[in-house]
């Protein structure tokens, strides 16, 4: 029997709309410009660091963003992504990772917590990124 009415597919995609935000992945350097409240004032905070973790999960999709604070202290925001508090998120260079998640810097510091920038060459600056999804769109 098919099931009527609301399901978990259709709740974890209500109100999901194109945010418009550059793509970004686990060990990209962003910019985040949240919309903070203070009493009656509104202002627009930036928050920059790596990208560690990204949970995809429909409209509560989040991702973690890492920077390194005073005295070496290492300051961790998560963001959701289909929040109204993000007005703007600013993409400043891609990391060179292997891995899904980068938890792991939580305990380095120093030289060891810091990420590898990738270089990309001309033509792969050019060349158009194809998604998982745009190609099975062409099959």
């Amino acid at each position: 029997m098919k099931a009527s009415g609301i399901t978990k597919e259709t709740v974890l995609n209500y109100g999901i709309i194109d945010r418009k935000f550059p793509e970004f992945k686990v060990g990209d350097t962003i910019e985040v410009s949240q919309l903070v409240k203070d009493g009656e004032k509104e202002r627009i905070q930036l928050f920059e660091g790596d990208v560690i973790d990204i949970h995809r999960n429909g409209v509560a999709t989040t991702f973690t963003v890492r920077r390194i604070g005073a005295n070496g202290i290492g300051v961790e925001r998560i963001f959701p992504y289909y929040s109204h508090y993000i007005s703007d998120i600013r993409f400043i260079k891609h990391g060179k990772v292997r891995r899904a998640n980068l938890r792991y810097l939580r305990e380095r510091i120093g030289k060891s917590a810091r990420i590898q920038e990738e270089i990309l060459t001309k033509e792969e600056q050019s060349k158009p990124e194809v998604t998982a999804k745009q190609e099975t769109k062409e099959s």
